[in-house]
């Protein structure tokens, strides 16, 4: 995804100390000890846990090691509850109210608080709320509690702490969090150019999609976009969108993170819009993939990588707002996490009982998270996973792209050249280059739309067996890459 170059130069972390060279300890020490463990101690167990088991998953730790986390996390905790693991929805669990109201009085009682003084939030649509627990005696009774799905760290900051001590995660340079607002003169090599005066993406070319364009555009289907937002700057995603042979079709954008409205403050959910729906016009920029599909773009993080307790609580609203948004058929979101975050496979949950096709980036980064294999969302069930691959390739992932076992599909965006995906720019009139899993999933997305427009009564899955049975390896898969490439021709025929 976007670079989802999981390299963050980041400010001192919140409570850090001194004690970080206990890392030698053994599990006896952990379970005795009525000090936090370190940050250091917390991150190189998840370290551990992904190089060992290929995840990290906050429900297998010690009531201690959660207790730390929510420590070295501003106190903050986000609780998943319900009658069985799957009662996430509140309108389908009848007894949200009882068990929500249980949990409080037992946070209330240990805290010796009012609720009022530890309640940040109670979601209106799923059976999840954040409070504030300083107690680790109040982590051990709710973990007890049978109607208690997830109980999670809020707001550990994961590579903040790692930028501290991780000599890989301190060289990273700005580059990690997939933000950038550069602009380029596109390669001549790197486009071909159609009617009225379009440039169309040499990755394009390579799955057929000009050809596709002959059967679908687009028409008639809503893509959701979970990103960093949308550039107010650049017209051709805005008043503008209706432009050339792009016509009769909507632009939303909408704020849900930090309470500072929709604008792109980063640069890269406006790439991720141009690979998706730019129009066809004569301005002599990039096409999008299904140059006539509606968007409707949600800014819900600051950059690709999803550790805040703002970001992942506007990336779980964004998912439960296009899930309840009849006229969307795919979500597409190219950010991500190295582990699960409940509240947002709760939003994930939600969007794909609705019938949503969601599609998110597999993951992109350098030298100090390659060690993870497919990132978290991707890594659901409930989720398409992207991966980028090099061009004329379906089995070699692009130099920072993830790969694994949880790939669904694939799609060419590095040339030998080291090029990739010419875009619109951040602003008005230019264009930029964007690779990775990120450009990746949001052109699947794009591609989605483009079958779902020429099939409109079909279902999610049969959209979804189209796209298989036009890709690479159908109707096997390969253990690392899904079904490959898409020949998108023949998916819209």
């Amino acid at each position: 995804m976007k670079k989802i170059v999981f390299l963050l130069a980041i400010s001192i972390a919140l409570h850090s100390c001194n004690r970080e060279d206990l890392q030698g300890e053994s599990a006896r020490i952990e379970m005795n000890q009525k000090d936090p463990l370190t940050a250091r101690q917390i991150n190189e167990k998840i370290n551990q846990s992904i190089k060992t088991n290929g995840a990290f998953n906050w429900s297998n730790e010690s009531d201690h090691f959660i207790w730390s986390a929510i420590f070295r996390g501003n106190m903050m905790v986000s609780i998943g509850f319900g009658d069985s693991k799957d009662d996430f929805d509140r309108s389908k669990s009848p007894n949200n109210e009882a068990i929500e109201s249980e949990i409080l009085s037992v946070i209330k009682k240990y805290e010796e608080k009012d609720e009022r003084n530890f309640l940040l939030l109670s979601d209106p649509y799923l059976n999840q709320m954040d409070v504030v627990i300083e107690k680790e005696e109040t982590i051990t009774a709710l973990r007890k509690m049978k109607t208690i799905r997830y109980l999670e760290p809020a707001d550990y900051h994961y590579f903040e702490f790692e930028a501290q001590y991780n000599t890989a995660a301190k060289s990273s340079g700005s580059g990690s969090s997939g933000c950038g607002f550069s602009s380029s003169t596109l390669n001549t090599a790197d486009y071909t150019s159609t009617t009225p005066g379009a440039k169309i993406p040499w990755a394009f070319t390579r799955h057929n999609i000009p050809d596709a364009w002959n059967y679908s555009t687009g028409t008639g289907v809503t893509i959701g976009l979970i990103d960093t937002g949308v550039s107010p700057e650049q017209a051709l995603l805005g008043g503008s969108f209706n432009n050339g042979a792009s016509s009769g079709r909507t632009i939303s954008k909408f704020g849900v993170y930090n309470s500072d409205g929709s604008a792109d403050q980063c640069g890269h959910g406006t790439k991720m819009a141009s690979v998706m729906a730019a129009p066809r016009n004569n301005v002599g920029l990039p096409v999008g993939v299904a140059y006539n599909a509606n968007l409707i773009a949600y800014r819900a993080a600051e950059n690709v990588v999803l550790e805040t307790s703002g970001e992942q609580t506007a990336v779980k609203t964004a998912f439960t707002e296009l899930g309840n948004n009849a006229n969307v058929k795919i979500i597409s979101m190219s950010m991500g996490h190295i582990f699960s975050v409940g509240k947002i496979e709760d939003g994930v949950k939600y969007a794909y009982s609705k019938g949503k096709l969601i599609f998110c980036a597999g993951g992109t980064s350098t030298s100090f998270t390659n060690f993870v294999g497919v990132i978290f969302p991707a890594s659901m069930p409930e989720t398409q996973a992207i991966t980028g691959v090099k061009e004329n390739t379906s089995n070699q992932k692009c130099n920072v792209c993830h790969s694994g076992s949880q790939i669904d599909f694939t799609f060419q965006m590095e040339r030998a050249s080291g090029n990739t995906v010419p875009v619109l720019s951040y602003y008005n009139g230019q264009a930029d280059y964007v690779g990775g899993s990120s450009v990746a999933t949001a052109a699947t997305a794009g591609i989605a739309a483009l079958v779902w427009s020429k099939n409109p009564s079909w279902t999610r899955e049969q959209v979804l067996n189209k796209m298989r049975q036009a890709a690479t390896y159908y109707p096997n898969v390969n253990s690392s890459y899904g079904y490959g490439n898409i020949n998108v021709l023949k998916a819209v025929q």
